[in-house]
């Protein structure tokens, strides 16, 4: 049954609950149970299908008029509401450029944090803002060019790290590279999905040295900041070990 909500006119209008950050992606049951309450489907902006752009095209095609979107960001860190909006209006743009039948698209004004309710969600539907196509594109000067930096430091986000607290583990990471006023300069770091050895939650993985870290708390991450990603020592404590018999890629040295 499709997921549905009332317009002011007393009419049925598909929503979806939109995850936009990883910690979504890695543990969707908090979503899938919301959305259960609520009547709404499910769709991701990042690492988990469907993508926000299939779950509008599924419903375009099965006929919705109108279709509603509500940003859904559990945990501490993630896009804001407006990446939302640009993704909306691309798939706008093209739908309308391909002359394909183009539900009228809004977004609520208000993103759904931490622990929502369905009143939460049911308010957040009340304000919405329309998406015309004349949103941000997804290209932009600022990112045609690879960041100059010395250090790649991936952050597992796959669902055992996210479980044991990677979460925690990236938002050191980042402030502290920002308080040192070393970021992208210095350390580009990425988000991923799972990187294997997870049963030494949460992994953290600095390229191209190729040290892997494991059980990285907030504590452990400001220690590989300080000792690993600016004075080039990597941190012993939290330090994975690669088996002897699996060696190294050949020229990695």
């Amino acid at each position: 049954m499709s997921a549905a909500a009332r317009d002011e006119g007393g009419t049925s209008s598909p929503f979806v609950l939109v995850g936009m950050s990883p910690r979504e992606a890695a543990d969707r049951c908090d979503l899938d149970r919301l959305a259960a309450a609520t009547g709404a489907s499910v769709a991701f902006l990042q690492m988990a299908d469907p993508s926000l752009a299939a779950a509008l095209t599924r419903l375009a095609d099965n006929g919705a008029e109108d279709v509603r979107l509500v940003a859904a960001r559990l945990g501490s860190t993630g896009p804001a509401n407006s990446w939302l909006r640009r993704i909306a209006g691309h798939w706008v743009r093209g739908r309308r450029a391909a002359s394909l039948p183009l539900p009228t698209v809004h977004v609520a004004t208000t993103m759904l944090r931490r622990d929502p309710t369905v009143e939460g969600v049911m308010t957040a539907l009340r304000e919405t803002r329309r998406i015309t196509g004349d949103e941000a594109g997804l290209t932009s000067a600022a990112w045609d060019e690879v960041p100059g930096h010395r250090h790649h430091v991936l952050v597992c986000r796959g669902p055992r790290c996210t479980a044991a607290g990677s979460e925690g583990t990236l938002g050191a990471i980042t402030a502290g590279l920002r308080a040192d006023g070393h970021a992208d300069d210095r350390a580009l770091v990425t988000v991923t999905g799972c990187l294997f050895p997870c049963n030494h939650a949460p992994v953290v993985v600095v390229q191209p040295d190729d040290v892997w870290y494991s059980a990285v708390d907030p504590d452990g991450a400001g220690s590989i900041i300080e000792q690993h990603l600016l004075r080039g020592t990597p941190v012993a404590e939290h330090r994975l070990v690669r088996p002897p018999e699996l060696g190294r890629v050949p020229g990695a040295d």
